[in-house]
Order: structure tokens, then sequence, then C-alpha cells
């Protein structure tokens, strides 16, 4: 028994009546009824009624508390009085009538309230993140992460898995994002990089015979902050197989896909096995890699209805090798021209020269385009989008590209504004056959497109004889209500083919030897093939706890400019500490000379 509580805020019941018992917690809210003080005491598990009477003798110093105080109290358990119950609350059916009162850790004034939701900044959050924490739904977020964790350790384990841990300090690799750089105090100006993943450790422990391995493993990355993207670092759940196809490891994560949203979730959730979309059609049809197929909208081809037609304006795109894809609205025939005008400029906002439309209203078609087109053009189209009276459909047409991109946008805010999206739902599809390689928008030449170890279709003779920009790799994302939850690909286990992969990317053999020679030599000793995948934790928490933002599934995040505004962090260091690592700091000219104004001001 501990010395602080013999039970804790979330444990008494109606079984627990006529007991003493001691509790301890955090003041959540004090309300006085005619001079009998009622708090809610809360600590990790819950709430519980204390009542204190005017007679206890800590009943003068009441006025002295505050809010988030921790406190002590040892009493008796009683029953509520019929109509006093609680039923939102698990104790609610009791409460506990003081007889003793200590202070275990008296709070100042705090800078946000605890109890209700104040909305304060995230500024202040963020510096105050321990007691944000306090809050419920955030306690919640952070217990269900860690549970979250705990399936599926169970559940790998369970299939044959072993967790490793792999290095955290490691060399930089010239693909990817931007490292994290730590530099070396004993190999003056060298550098260890934090890992971006685990992918060559991960790899060469398949080299190294182990066949299963898993690792809730932290990755680092210096890039800007989205909403479901945190700064600095993020956690996957790491794995790795050998001896297997892509289809096997599908299989193993529609498993555990299966089992933890099948345990956690709230929402309906599409069983596996998965929608498998390849790349290109997914971009053909979605204009995007993460499709949310909640949304029954998509692109519709319809390029030969406009070539030669009298519509200049789409014909010349025809003629010029671009194309037409048509976007079926449904049932918007009543809406107001704003609407149809709002949803135009969204499209310009997002690239496109503009956006043409046609309404079926039942009676005739309405649209400014209308009198270009034949009726054999208009019965065709109707056709086509399988469009019902009542419907509209909306047109892009440009440069394939270009209108993957503008159709990409489109697609999810019309489905928002039609309410088309179920937010009750939960919707899974794998996007297969990635391009192996694309051209640089800068450079213009050929560039790894996905994972540079990834093994192409075709293998050394697709490299060899073929295009490189039509050359298929075996790598796959899986996708949940248009979120990446993560790449993977089948491992480039052998170096004649890891070598020409590079060769064409732009890295000679030198290159391949120096940055990833841990990796190309162990091939050389003899490598399985094998594939993996990185579902990431802190977005499928996210998704489970229906949170918008990822910083509210993680304990400490950084704010967006990837600042720790509790620890401040990043923060200066001192010149010893330079010295020690034989590093000079260099600031820009702005920076510098802001910094001497601010010192001859001294």
């Amino acid at each position: 028994m501990s010395i602080y509580r013999t039970h804790t805020c979330g444990e008494l019941r109606k079984s627990d009546v006529g007991k003493d018992v001691t509790i301890a917690g955090w003041i959540h809210s004090v309300r006085d009824h005619g001079g009998v003080i009622f708090i809610d005491l809360r600590d990790n598990y819950g709430l519980t009624q204390v009542v204190i009477n005017p007679e206890c003798d800590f009943y003068q110093s009441l006025d002295r508390w505050r809010v988030e105080t921790v406190v002590q109290f040892g009493g008796a358990v009683v029953a509520r009085t019929e109509g006093t119950v609680n039923p939102k609350l698990a104790t609610g059916e009791i409460e506990l009538v003081a007889k003793t009162m200590q202070i275990l850790g008296e709070a100042e004034v705090i800078p946000f309230q605890i109890a209700k939701d104040d909305q304060a900044p995230e500024a202040m959050r963020l510096k105050y993140r321990f007691l944000d924490l306090r809050k419920d739904r955030l306690h919640k977020n952070i217990i269900l992460r860690s549970e979250v964790i705990a399936e599926m350790r169970k559940y790998m384990t369970g299939i044959g898995f072993h967790e490793f841990q792999t290095p955290i300090l490691t060399a930089s690799s010239p693909e990817g994002a931007r490292d994290y750089l730590v530099p070396s105090r004993l190999h003056p100006g060298k550098f260890y990089a934090l890992p971006q993943a685990p992918q060559q450790f991960k790899q060469l422990l398949m080299v190294a015979g182990f066949d299963r391995y898993f690792q809730i493993a932290p990755c680092f990355r210096d890039e800007d902050a989205r909403a479901d993207r945190s700064p600095g670092e993020f956690y996957q759940l790491d794995m790795e197989m050998s001896f297997v196809d892509q289809e096997e490891i599908f299989k193993v994560i529609e498993g555990l896909f299966d089992h933890i949203f099948g345990k956690f979730s709230t929402k309906k959730f599409a069983a596996s096995p998965f929608p498998r979309i390849p790349y290109l059609e997914a971009m053909r049809r979605f204009g995007s890699d993460k499709p949310d197929l909640r949304n029954p909208l998509e692109m519709i081809d319809v390029t030969e209805c406009f070539r030669d037609c009298e519509f200049k304006a789409f014909a010349s795109t025809v003629a010029n090798g671009g194309v037409v894809r048509a976007i079926r609205a449904p049932q918007v025939a009543g809406k107001p021209r704003k609407f149809f005008d709002d949803l135009i400029g969204y499209a310009q906002e997002n690239g496109a020269k503009g956006m043409a439309y046609i309404i079926w209203t039942g009676t005739e078609e309405k649209s400014p385009i209308v009198k270009f087109l034949n009726r054999e053009i208009l019965d065709n189209l109707k056709k086509i989008g399988g469009v019902e009276d009542g419907d509209a459909l909306f047109f892009l047409a440009d440069n394939e590209k270009l209108v993957q991109k503008v159709g990409g946008a489109v697609i999810p805010e019309l489905g928002r504004q039609l309410n088309l999206i179920d937010p009750n739902e939960f919707k899974f599809c794998w996007i297969v056959d990635f391009p192996m390689f694309e051209l640089d928008e800068e450079t213009n030449q050929v560039c790894f497109s996905h994972n540079p170890f990834s093994m192409p279709q075709g293998g050394l003779k697709a490299l060899e004889t073929m295009n490189p920009l039509d050359i298929l790799a075996y790598q796959y994302d899986i996708v949940c209500n248009g979120i990446e939850l993560s790449s993977g690909a089948i491992r480039n286990h052998m170096p004649a083919v890891m070598y020409k992969a590079f060769e064409i990317a732009g890295y000679d053999r030198s290159v391949v030897d120096e940055k990833f020679g841990g990796m190309i030599n162990a091939f050389k000793l003899g490598a399985p093939p094998h594939g993996g995948i990185a579902p990431g934790v802190d977005r499928i928490v996210m998704l489970l706890a229906d949170e918008p933002n990822i910083r509210e599934v993680i304990a400490f995040p950084f704010n967006q400019q990837a600042q720790d505004l509790m620890m401040n962090a990043p923060a200066e260091v001192t010149l010893k500490q330079l010295r020690e690592l034989h590093l000079q700091v260099v600031l820009p000219k702005k920076m510098a000379d802001q910094q001497n104004a601010e010192n001859n001001a001294k």
C-alpha cells in the first residue's frame, strides 16, 4: 500500500461504500454549495468528488488553495444521494467525505485552465506542455499512443518478429531529406548523422540472417512541419522480412492494421485485403498518390470527346498533346452561381488557367461552353461521366501533369463541400508500381523517384534495356483516408543491380562504395531477397484519436519552427563546447549584423 493513497481517483465504486480510504491528486475544480465545499480530485485514472464540511479543522485553509494544487484526502466513501449521481463518471455513484487533508504540492496561478478549454495560444500550450498534458483529451491521446505501441509489439512478436535496436549515430546519406548532423569531438571536421530511418541497418540484419525484424524506431529529418508531420523527429514501426515478395509483406501489415484498428477504432473500418492501385492509375484517377477512398469523386478521361470539336480552347489543348479530364459533381444543379465560381477560383489558386463545367438539369444542359458542343458530344460526355439529371461535370484541360495536380486539389475540396466524405470511416489502400526514376525539375536529370534501395521490376535487364522513366519498382505505399502511413519496398539486394541503378541516377561506383560501403560489401557476401515497410506510429495514433494535428498525439512536440519552447531548444552553446568540437559558428549576415547591433547597444 502506498503511503499517499489506498485507491486511485478512478477506482472507487458503490461497492466501496463504508470504507475509509486515502486518495491523492490534483484539484480539478472547486464548488461552494452553501458552505459545503465540493472538490473534484483528478489523477491519471479519473476523477473523484470530495466533500468538505465546515466542521473540518482544515476548512478555513480552503481559501488559500488553488486549482492544480496536489492534495491528499483521507475519509469515508459514501453513496451519492438520488439525483446527484453523475453517470458520466466511473466514480459517479460515490463521493469521499473528507476527514483529513495534506497538501503535497502547492500550485501557483496557472497560465491557462485545465478543467475547461480556454483556447490558450499554441505557443503557451507548448511552453507549459506538462500542464497541457493534464487535460483530459490530450492525456487520453498519450495513453492511447502507449497502448497502440504496446499492442504493435505484442502482435509483431506473436507472428515471429524479433525487436532489435539500430544505431542512432550513423553516417549521412546523399538521398532523402536533410540530415541532422552531430559533430565528432574525436574526429575533427567529421560528422555523424541522426538516422532518417534505420534503412541500411535493417537490411543488414536480413543479410545477417535474422529473417524477421521490427523496431519502434525514432527517426530524424530536418524538414518543415505539416499537420500530419512533426518536424525533427518521429516514430515508426520499422520492419523487414527475408525471402518474401510484396504480397507477403502486405499480408503482415493488413493483419496488423486489422488488429490495431479493430481494437482501438470507434469508426467503421474496411478490413483487409485493401485495394491495390498502381501509381500511374492513382495519379490519373485522383491526381494524387494518397487518395481518400471515402470520397467517390475521381477524374474521368474525356480527351477524345474534345478532339476536333468547336470549343477551340479544349481542341487546341488536345492537338498539342494535352488532356481533358472531367470530375462528376452529383446533384449540384440547384447550387447558386457562386458555388461554381468559387470552385473555379479554387482550381485557379492551385495552378489551373480555368475550369469549365456543364450542368445537366434534366431538361437542358447549362454552361458557357454548351454552344460550342454538338448533341453527340454532350450525350457522349453524359454517358462516359455516368451523369444523372441534376449532376454537373467540371473539366480541366492542360498538360497531364498540371491536370493531375489541379485535380488532386479539386477532388478533396469538392468532396468536402458536398459532404461526400464519411468522417466516421477508415478506408485503406495500397499504392503500388511506383516509377523507379523521375526527372529532376531543376536539373532535368534522372534521379530516384522514391527509394534508391528498391528492386526494379525486371532487374538488371530492365536497367540495361529500358528507358529509365519507364522502369517500375517494387515500391508501395499504404494510405488511409488520404494520409500516407508508410512507404516500403522489396529491396535491391544484388550488387550489380545496385551499381547500375545508382549509375542511372548519376552516382558512379566509387560513390556507392563510399556512401553505402557497409551494405554493398554485405551484399557481395550473400544476401537474401528481402523487403519491408515502416508505418508511422504518430500518424496511426493521430487517425485513431481523430486529431487533425499530429502534435496532439506527441507528448513533447516541436512547434512549426522546430523549436521546443518548454526546454528552449535549439539553444546557443558555450565557446568551450564549440572549441571541444573544433567548430566555429558563422551566422548569416543579417543575423550577425543584428547581434552586433545588440551588443553595441549594451
